[in-house]
């Protein structure tokens, strides 16, 4: 190539550079007239800022191949989420080998992992530490306990435990009892139960939740139980929800529901809630018998009441403090033992199912009963009842029994409305057989309409055995509207 050509050549290449360094730049470029001022040396340093920049740029630009990427550095303890996968602690996830000591290793390192700060006094932060089943079907011999108390925020999820034929009938597959003591007034505290499959095989209980705080149990399935398929005990504010329990797995008429035993939720704690669950089989769905518990959205159509069964028990006589709304009792009522401050509302009842009051000393205060459905089969089952076999009821306070409409079956009330006509002296409207409490009449309210040309005097006269008398001075053509109240006596 001729010098001239070379020159020309070079002086295109060289203009195409500045542009570029302008383009690329931006604005940490010289503008284009400025460098062409520049002294010989001070461009070509430009020209290898540029170049460098270049070079800088394409490497951030170019992912690297996986044969230069350098090897990951290790994590430091405790920098990353403490999550105990089982099977690689030997259990066998098929079912067939005993999984028992493995399931316990994690637990014991779960237990033992990194934690920073407490929750409770004494209860030590495990950060979330994660004991994974892996959807894994594991065979246990013995209750999966925590090997000591004073531990929390650690979740146990993703699988199906099952009891072998040895498992100890008095056992509980996971048992939130403390084998040993710590310095909190609690065992554990924010312990999470999601997710499992619970096959007690007729040895023992489900889930046992011994003095401890926060607990949720949490989209489980507890079957075969011969005990208990959960219960608390002591502590309080363990929440149940979103989970299903049967002692036989079932979807109603079964021929040997008669033999339904067990409990299938036991609280034998405060300040609890049992929230969107299904009891589908055992003798007693729900037993209460601590304070302040709240059962909302629970369906409960175990062992009917015809076969001896009950839906909800609360035994915790003139301390229920308990509310009931929203839930199903399907064949299957509820019994209350002398109840104080208890709410039964916007529920539904099925198959004369019905609310049972028992006198135990003699108290029922603080009751609402209001706003449910009620259908049965015209077999004259009244809605409300009482139990004084033990004795009467002899203080009654603020009970009421109201707006519940009923379909098939006898309603029973507080609060009742009734009118008679009659042309004479004497009107008598008889309450008996709607209002709830024999004899209790203690507030009437009523009105006498007459077309007569005469105008009467006239008074209420007697309220004995449920009956309202209303009498005049002199006989008048006249119809008699009455309501009337019950609720409190002492």
């Amino acid at each position: 190539m001729e010098p001239a050509m070379q020159r020309k050549m070079l002086t295109i290449v060289m203009g195409l550079a500045s542009l570029l360094i302008v383009h690329v730049n931006g604005e940490t470029s010289l503008p284009f007239d400025h460098q062409k001022l520049a002294s010989d040396g001070h461009y070509l340093d430009q020209m290898q800022a540029f170049k460098h920049s270049l070079f800088t740029r394409r490497q951030l630009a170019t992912p690297p191949t996986i044969s230069s990427s350098p090897a990951p550095a290790p994590q430091p303890p405790g920098s990353r989420p403490s999550v105990y996968e089982v099977t690689t602690y030997g259990a066998d996830p098929t079912g067939k080998l005993d999984s028992t000591e493995a399931l316990l290793r994690a637990i014991t390192d779960a237990f033992n992992g990194p934690s920073e700060g407490f929750l409770m006094k004494g209860i030590k932060n495990l950060g979330g530490a994660h004991i994974i089943l892996q959807g894994g079907n594991y065979l246990i011999s013995k209750p999966l306990r925590l090997p000591a108390a004073g531990a929390g925020n650690l979740k146990i999820s993703g699988g199906t435990l099952t009891a072998s034929d040895d498992f100890p009938t008095d056992g509980y597959l996971i048992d939130l009892s403390a084998s040993s003591s710590s310095s909190s007034s609690y065992n554990y505290e924010y312990i999470t139960m999601k997710d499992l499959m619970l096959d007690c095989n007729f040895r023992g209980g489900g889930i046992s939740v011994i003095n401890s705080l926060r607990t949720s149990i949490d989209n489980c399935y507890i079957s075969h139980f011969s005990t208990e398929g959960i219960l608390v005990q002591n502590g309080h504010e363990t929440y149940i929800r979103n989970s299903f329990l049967g002692q036989h797995i079932t979807a109603g008429g079964d021929p040997g529901e008669r033999n339904f035993s067990g409990t299938a939720i036991n609280l034998m704690g405060n300040d609890n809630a049992v929230t969107d669950v299904v009891i589908f089989s055992a003798a007693i769905g729900v037993m209460v018998s601590g304070q302040a518990n709240t059962l909302s959205g629970v369906h409960c159509y175990n062992k009917a009441t015809g076969y001896g069964g009950t839906g909800i028990y609360l035994k915790l006589p003139s301390l229920t403090q308990t509310r009931i709304v929203n839930c199903y009792l399907d064949y299957t009522g509820i019994v209350a033992e002398d109840p104080m401050q208890l709410t039964i509302s916007n529920s539904f009842f099925l198959g004369d199912a019905f609310i049972l009051l028992k006198s135990i000393n003699g108290l029922a205060e603080g009751i609402n009963i209001v706003d449910n459905m009620f259908a049965g089969l015209y077999k004259g089952i009244e809605i409300v009842q009482l139990d004084q076999s033990k004795g009467p009821f002899k203080k009654i306070d603020q009970v009421v029994v109201d707006r519940n409409n009923v379909k098939g079956m006898n309603l029973k009330a507080t609060v009742a409305r009734g009118s008679v006509k009659g042309n004479g002296t004497s009107w008598t409207v008889d309450f008996s057989p709607v209002l709830l409490f024999p004899n209790l009449i203690n507030h009437v309210q009523y009105s006498l309409s007459s077309g007569g040309a005469t105008f009467p005097r006239h008074a209420l006269r007697n309220v004995s055995g449920n009956r309202v008398v209303i009498e005049s001075d002199i006989a008048v053509p006249a119809s008699v509207f009455v309501t009337v109240e019950q609720g409190s006596a002492s």
